[in-house]
């Protein structure tokens, strides 16, 4: 297996369920599902994977392992870091990242900020749609009043919330026009904001601010993504969309900096099973993968040197509990209970004696580095020894009524990717020892979080990415009106205006106080139970030039190129 079992390991659990996944999946879902099954089933029967397709002549081609199968391609309804990574291709915002993941001009050439940081007026470059129709500001105007159409149901509008007028128009109270975003001219935007937000440059090049192009959503609807209709503005176009195999780009010659671009064709192939792409990899039939199974890492550098690449990242992977008054699991309405479960994971052996990748033991929800941040204090139990948070945890479940005549009782879903696969079995033996009995449920990636943001779950096995470099990043998740991605449906009036005060202040000190505050009244409230911070991992060819490690884990392909052969 690559690793020992040292805590009473259940090795079948990760079989458990399968079935009831693909039943319950959306017909699109169940063909994709099987197709994997089919794929993992061959690879089984000692059946090669196929070999590298024919480059066009004269071209360049870059294979790109990309972890799951995208379920769309809207940027204003996507949420996975596997969709962004074939948007950032096809569609470029007001900003964009460097090779160092850094924000630089986009479609916006400079902008302007007034004194009191609340409007913004971005000055737009020439340049055209794939069909030869300019891009204009009315073009940002329609794309961001769309993002915040109620009828959309974009997960990510309440991140937006942040401009003028946007809450009342997702939630139906305020006609479109009423959000605070004017084409003053064809090349000049400004953008009205209910507080100042130094961080919108960031947030300017994540993917819900893309635009769109009007005048084919407004023909096709839905099927504007559709290969043979899509029209976009950035470097690469979308020619094939193969369920359950690949998607493949090809170079925009209409694209502003076409003649600075150098990989002429992209094919991103779905890859859940990490170790088979790590093969994959090895035999040359991928150029890149965006996934290492962590305990491998160690070995992969002997094996393959040259090919690892792990970096500090931004993201952490969590438990969420579901507290919701309506669809939420009852035993999780008590603070005693959510406390406990989170104080007794053994973070340090998840980490140091499982995973093993650089990943490091999580006592708060936001990473270390975020920037404008000193972080926040911990909850009151983290800096405590093992054994004497497991003590305290059986206090507070009997208290809440729980022991050995009257066990909890839990499932917890979890995606099945490389690293759950690993540290799940650890957290149900952490929670078996407290006397709480454990079940895992496992399913695919979209399978899983389609499940979470519908609340079909009791406890949420999740990770969450910064989608720009502020701790609101990852504290707005736990914001009462966030939605769907506030998974357990926390709501906290104290939380939620501390949260409020640090939108309305200016000063950066004060305003990272009222958040660590908030930040603290979260933890101890234990809505979530942080277990790790990540870094990202990567195994890339040393064919592939251009790549940068950097603190986001953005590596757009117009800055990446091939070695000769």
């Amino acid at each position: 297996m690559g690793f020992i079992f040292e805590k009473g390991f259940d090795v079948m659990s990760h079989h458990r369920n399968r079935s009831a996944d693909i039943e319950k999946a959306s017909p699109l879902i169940r063909k994709l599902l099987l197709a994997g099954l089919a794929v993992l089933s061959l690879a089984g029967c000692g059946q090669s994977a196929p070999s590298r397709p024919p480059c066009p002549e004269g071209s360049v081609c870059l294979l790109y392992g990309n972890g799951s199968e995208p379920l769309t391609l809207d940027p204003h309804l996507s949420t996975g870091t596997w969709e962004d990574r074939i948007q950032s291709d096809l569609l470029i915002g007001l900003s964009q990242s460097d090779p160092e993941g850094k924000p630089i001009p986009g479609m916006a050439e400079r902008w302007e900020i007034s004194p009191d940081g609340l409007t913004w007026t971005f000055y737009l470059r020439k340049a055209n749609w794939s069909d030869g129709v300019p891009v204009t500001a009315d073009d940002f105007v329609y794309s961001f009043r769309r993002l915040l159409d109620p009828k959309i149901a974009s997960e990510y509008a309440s991140v937006f919330y942040l401009m003028k007028g946007a809450r009342a128009v997702n939630e139906g109270k305020a006609p479109p026009e009423a959000l605070g975003v004017t084409a003053v001219d064809p090349l000049t935007l400004r953008i009205e904001l209910n507080h100042p937000a130094p961080y919108l440059i960031e947030l300017a090049k994540h993917h819900t601010m893309y635009p769109v192009p009007k005048h084919v959503v407004e023909k096709w609807g839905a099927a504007w993504i559709q290969p043979e209709h899509f029209v976009g503005n950035g470097p690469y176009l979308l020619k094939e969309y193969r369920l359950g195999n690949y998607v493949r780009t090809v170079k925009n010659p209409k694209f502003w900096d076409a003649d600075k671009v150098c990989i002429d064709e992209v094919r991103f192939y779905p890859t859940n099973d990490a170790i088979s792409a790590e093969r994959r990899v090895a035999r040359g039939e991928l150029d890149l993968n965006t996934d290492i199974q962590s305990n491998r890492i160690a070995y992969l550098k002997t094996k393959m040197p040259g090919y690892v690449h792990t970096h500090t990242y931004l993201g952490i992977a969590y438990l969420a509990f579901n507290t919701g008054p309506k669809t939420g699991y009852p035993p999780f309405r008590d603070r005693r209970v959510r406390q406990a479960l989170a104080m007794a994971i053994d973070k340090d052996f998840i980490t140091r004696g499982l995973l093993r990748g650089g990943q490091t033991p999580a006592a708060t929800f936001v990473p270390p580095g975020v920037a404008n941040y000193p972080g926040a204090e911990p909850a009151y139990w983290s800096a405590w020894p093992f054994p004497k948070r497991q003590a305290e945890a059986r206090r507070l479940l009997a208290a809440a009524g729980y022991g050995p005549g009257n066990p909890l009782k839990v499932d917890i879903k979890h995606r099945n990717s490389a690293d759950p696969m690993q540290f799940m079995p650890a957290v149900q033996a952490d929670w078996k020892e407290i006397g709480v009995e454990t079940t895992l449920t496992q399913a695919e990636v979209q399978i899983a979080y389609a499940d979470y943001r519908a609340r079909a779950y009791q406890v949420a096995d999740a990770a969450w990415i910064a989608d720009y470099n502020d701790p609101t990043s990852f504290l707005d998740l736990q914001r009462s009106y966030t939605g769907a991605q506030n998974y357990g449906d926390y709501n906290s009036p104290e939380f939620d205006a501390l949260m409020a005060k640090a939108d309305m202040e200016p000063d950066v000190a004060k305003r990272a106080a009222y958040i660590a505050k908030a930040e603290h009244l979260m933890l101890e409230d234990a809505p979530i139970a942080p277990i790790y911070f990540y870094v990202n991992k990567n195994l890339v060819s040393p064919k592939v030039t251009g790549w940068v490690d950097n603190l986001l884990d953005h590596h757009r392909t117009r800055w990446l190129c091939m070695k000769p052969g």
